[in-house]
């Protein structure tokens, strides 16, 4: 985590972790080789020359950090799928209906829609909103540990 990197020191690196751990940047990022000997390059500190490096464990190749970046948050690992804003989707006349009866009203009539977030593991789950009292929920035959999050 960023609380943990002790080594970096320098004023302006300090700012940049505190800018992105506020902000919450989803940031990509790659790996880097080394040109000599094709091993995995690691982040290293140059206290005197207050930089960061990319530093081969195995030769003395160095190659200068130009992306102070040193944390990345992938979102994609850590969210569930959520039902969303959906006040007024009951009288949105693009949406499918259904015969599904509602938790909270009895109402016989929901339109539904499936989760649109972009992730690397989709699941086929509908959300469902009822069109009398605008209540979202999610199919009830759904096993408890595949529910989203409401």
């Amino acid at each position: 985590m960023i609380g943990d990197v002790h080594s970096f020191h320098s004023p302006s690196l300090d700012y940049t972790l505190s800018f992105f751990k506020q902000r919450r940047h989803v940031i990509k990022s790659s790996l880097h080789f080394c040109q000599e000997c094709n091993n995995l390059l690691l982040p290293k500190a140059d206290n005197a020359r207050q930089q960061i490096l990319y530093a081969c464990r195995m030769c003395p190749f160095e190659d200068v950090v130009e992306d102070k970046r040193v944390y990345r948050n992938d979102l994609l690992i850590v969210t569930k799928e959520q039902v969303g804003i959906t006040h007024g989707l009951g009288d949105d006349a693009t949406l499918a209906h259904s015969n599904i009866q509602c938790p909270r009203c009895g109402n016989d009539d929901a339109v539904f829609y499936q989760d649109q977030s972009k992730r690397q593991e989709t699941r086929m789950i509908l959300f469902f909103v009822c069109t009398k009292c605008d209540h979202s929920f999610t199919d009830p035959t759904l096993p408890s540990e595949n529910r989203p999050e409401d």
